[in-house]
Formats: C-alpha cells, sequence, structure tokens
C-alpha cells in the first residue's frame, strides 16, 4: 500500500537561496583561500555543500549522505559549513548488534590518534548518547594491555584518560581501563582484576584510535555474526549523518532514523548544563 506524502526536491541551480549560501560558504572560506566564485561553484556542484548550507539556515532538519562518496570527503565538504557544537567534538559512535548483545564502539571516523584528554572527551559525550538511546552506559576503554601490563606509551594514553574522568565530579556512569576487548567484555576473565571498578559486561568501548576501531568494526560487520550500524556521527551543529560508499537501503534508512531522532538532544542539554 503506498501512502500520499508532500515532499520538495531542491535544485541548487534553481535555488532561491543561492546567493545566501555562496555568501555565507565565502565568509567561512575566504581565508582558506577561496574566492566567491569558489563558493558559488560549490553550491552549484556539491551536494553536500548545499545540502549543509540547507540545514545552516534552518531550511532542513536532517541530512544524510554518502553512498557514493567516500567518508572523509563527505565530512570535509559538510565542515566547510557546519562545525561541532561549541566544547564538543565530532565523534564516530559504530554500533554492533548481535543476538545477545548492544554494543557502541566509538571513536570509529574522526579522531586519528586522540591524546588522553580526547579519549576522555569522546567517553563523556558517548555515554550520553548511549543513554539517549535508552542504554544505560557501561564503558571499558580498550588497549592491548591490561592495567599496565605490558607498560606502554599507548596503553599510558588510554590509562590517562581514566585518570582524567577520575578527577571529574560530573562523571555519572561506569568506567574503567585500559584493558583488552577480551577483559572488557567477559566478567569472568576480568575477575583476576579484583579492583576493576566495571560491574558486568561493558557495552561501551573506547577505543585508542580510528585505526583500531574502523578495522575491527568492519571486520565484525565482513565476517558476520553482527550487524553493524554506522558509523553515527554526533557533535556537529546540526543533524548530519554519513552513510559508507556502497551501504544499503536499509543503512540509509537507520541513518535517516538517527537523524531525524536527534541523538544529541539529551547531551545538549547536560554539555549547557556543564558549561
Amino acid at each position: 500500500m503506498v501512502h500520499d506524502c508532500e515532499f520538495e526536491v531542491h535544485n541548487a541551480r534553481l535555488s532561491d537561496n543561492n546567493a545566501i549560501y555562496t555568501d555565507y560558504v565565502y565568509n567561512r572560506m575566504q581565508r582558506k583561500g577561496y574566492l566567491r566564485r569558489d563558493a558559488q561553484r560549490l553550491i552549484n556542484t556539491d551536494r553536500n555543500v548545499f545540502a549543509a548550507c540547507m540545514l545552516a539556515h534552518d531550511h532542513a532538519d536532517g541530512m544524510v549522505t554518502g553512498v557514493t562518496r567516500h567518508y572523509d570527503v563527505a565530512l570535509g565538504n559538510t565542515r566547510m559549513v557546519i562545525d561541532p557544537r561549541p566544547g564538543e567534538r565530532m565523534i564516530g559512535m559504530s554500533i554492533l548488534l548481535t543476538k545477545n548483545r548492544t554494543l557502541f564502539v566509538a571513536d570509529t571516523s574522526v579522531t586519528e590518534l586522540p591524546s588522553a584528554q580526547d579519549l576522555a572527551d569522546i567517553a563523556m559525550q558517548v555515554a550520553h548518547a548511549v543513554r539517549r538511546l535508552s542504554f544505560e552506559p557501561k564503558l571499558a576503554f580498550v588497549s592491548y594491555s591490561n592495567f599496565g601490563n605490558p607498560d606502554t606509551e599507548h596503553s599510558r594514553r588510554v590509562s590517562g584518560a581514566v585518570e582524567i574522568l577520575d578527577r571529574r565530579h560530573d562523571v555519572d556512569f561506569e568506567y574503567e581501563g585500559e584493558m583488552t576487548p577480551r577483559v572488557a567484555l567477559n566478567e569472568d576473565v576480568r575477575s583476576v582484576y579484583p579492583f576493576s571498578r566495571l560491574k558486568g559486561e561493558a557495552n561501551v568501548l573506547i577505543t585508542p584510535g580510528v585505526h583500531s576501531a574502523g578495522i575491527s568494526t568492519k571486520l565484525v560487520g565482513e565476517l558476520g555474526g553482527a550487524t553493524v550500524i554506522g558509523p553515527v556521527l554526533i557533535g556537529l551543529e546540526h543533524s548530519v549523518q554519513i552513510a559508507q560508499v556502497g551501504a544499503r537501503v536499509g543503512d540509509v534508512v537507520i541513518l535517516a532514523a538517527m537523524a531525524a531522532y536527534g541523538l544529541d538532544q539529551e547531551h545538549r542539554s547536560w554539555a549547557q548544563k556543564a558549561g
């Protein structure tokens, strides 16, 4: 059964807002080597820049892109127009669905090699996004070491994030680290570390870098055993989701639902209160 619905199709070359969008992009990019005619060309020919301008001027509520363009390219074009919310950062969060559990992994698409402070900030934002999805976050900062064994520069960066959260007074979720995924996801294995503050199985994994996060989630998705959603983009001033190249119709529909749902809404009010 097909239901009647209303929708609008916007053509950049015919848009009444073309000049407004061009001025907006030019004002943002003129000190980054762009001439006004470059901004005009972007509005006329780049669907991501045009759509992002619609969001920036409240002419649209959400944006879903990707599928035919690499993630980094789509994100870079969008960032010409839309900034992260003040005091926040962009984060890619992947959702792994299995028969027995739902697992959230971050950051899977944006920050290449986060510092300890970056990891702590990522943890705060992701925890509140997960709670927005009606899950009680239990965070594990994952690494290839367990609580200082082996002690390396990379493991100290991860454990440093835990120390940063220990000094904060606004943390309202369980967290622990650094630990391997096996220890994070198996309470019986973690019993050899009786000092661990994490109870039960972690449902949020904070990874030490985008490479490990991206490789692990894509590997799980290709080998089977889990359905991978995302990365879901959070932290921007407007609701934008970017699909992977070659994404299926179902993937795009899910991201559209995420964009409409407003995953960041609760976190926005939390961030304003904390600020």
